[in-house]
């Protein structure tokens, strides 16, 4: 960690600037959270939807306490358990955070990275920030820095904190009083959760496109995309994509099942936790290869982080 580049993102901030930082999801495009026209440069650069809230990064339980007008006990719990963590907690809001960073909304979606260059910024800025992927909106969320500089070259000054080490964006909980409902899966599980407080399970449901504020970031139909047509298939279709790929056809496939060797094949990792780090790293890869279509083998592996990696691969290959 270079303290020196921390103290002149500090600055950059301060005078309501945008800095991308890691995190251990993905890379996020930072603006100080209380500064409504600094957040307005995030969705102007992003080409983010208005109605999209942003999650705000805060460094701790009492900075997330700050920005919301309830605190119930179940926040307690889940924040004292996961944070810092890949975890947030939507909850009601104050008049602390802009408008605009909740799209208008009631709630608040907060939460306290677990990564050191990400924790050292917040603590030297001392107030919170905003971090959505730092990425155009809709395309694939940045695991490294090199994937931040391509969406926005020099436009913003990048922290380099290597790859993110869990790959897929925060599980996200909405808790009103005693009651907490997963709205986004990531790879904080709902068993996990459940350990520590009642948690209702994520239930998939369409995206939304419409102009009303969604219920937490996240939330797009099509979300997570290459600009390269992107098509999902399933294990029996093995033998029938790679036969494409061998006849010449101008894809890129990104399978964890086929066992086979060719240029324009990606091969991912078996185990969720491996597939889920790698994932955005092999759709950026794919992307930049110039091909016709993206083919992508949806896992059917059961478990809670192949449920949120599906999540992802669904809203990739939308429309």
């Amino acid at each position: 960690m270079d303290p020196q580049a921390i103290e002149q993102a500090v600055t950059v901030l301060r005078r309501g600037g945008l800095v991308a930082f890691p995190t251990e999801t993905v890379y996020g495009l930072g603006a100080d959270a209380t500064n409504a026209e600094a957040v307005a440069r995030v969705f102007e650069l992003k080409g983010r939807p208005g109605n999209n809230p942003l999650i705000v990064h805060v460094a701790g339980i009492e900075q997330a306490m700050a920005l919301v007008s309830q605190w119930p006990a179940t926040a307690e719990k889940l924040a004292r358990r996961f944070w810092p963590g890949p975890l947030t907690l939507v909850l009601p809001r104050n008049d602390v955070i802009p408008d605009i960073v909740c799209a208008g909304g009631p709630t608040v979606a907060v939460r306290c990275p677990d990564h050191p260059v990400a924790r050292a910024l917040l603590e030297a800025f001392g107030s919170p920030l905003v971090g959505p992927s730092a990425n155009k909106s809709g395309g694939v969320s940045s695991t490294t820095a090199e994937h931040v500089r391509a969406s926005f070259g020099d436009r913003v000054q990048v922290l380099d904190g290597g790859p993110s080490e869990r790959g897929i964006e925060s599980t996200v909980v909405r808790i009103e009083g005693a009651r907490a409902t997963i709205l986004r899966p990531g790879v904080v599980t709902h068993e996990q959760l459940a350990e520590v407080a009642d948690v209702e399970a994520y239930e998939p449901v369409q995206g939304a496109d419409g102009a009303g504020p969604m219920p937490s970031p996240g939330m797009l139909k099509k979300h997570y995309a290459p600009t390269t047509p992107t098509r999902l298939f399933d294990r029996t279709q093995r033998r029938a994509v790679f036969d494409r790929l061998e006849t010449g056809d101008k894809l890129v496939v990104i399978s964890h099942g086929i066992d086979a060797d060719h240029p324009a094949l990606i091969r991912m990792p078996r185990d969720a936790d491996g597939y889920a780090r790698e994932l955005y790293a092999a759709m950026h890869r794919a992307d930049d290869a110039g091909a016709d279509a993206i083919l992508i083998e949806l896992p059917d592996a059961e478990g809670q982080v192949w449920s949120a990696i599906r999540d992802r691969l669904r809203r990739a290959a939308a429309g």
